[in-house]
């Protein structure tokens, strides 16, 4: 499993709402591809981007930008994020 848990801090929800993008954070091993085909085959969207981030403690932040057909919002409710 390559998705450990979705973010939900105030600067990732705002992404969220802003720019239909979605936080999660990773395993350390993961890679943009096996990020994207996660994401794709978990919640049946098309994934347009993925930035992956390193974060001073050692953990490992994935930034997924959802195609404009899909909000990333309702993704955040099947989370339980908002």
């Amino acid at each position: 499993m390559v998705l450990i848990k979705p973010i939900n801090s105030e600067k990732y929800i705002k992404l969220l709402e802003t720019e239909n993008k979605i936080a999660f954070e990773v395993d350390f091993n993961a890679s943009r591809t096996d990020v994207r085909a996660e994401v794709e085959s978990a919640f049946k969207v098309k994934v347009e981007g993925v930035k992956i981030m390193i974060t001073p403690k050692g953990k490992k932040r994935a930034v997924v930008s959802i195609s404009k057909e899909t909000p990333a919002f309702d993704i955040a409710t099947k989370l339980g994020l908002v």
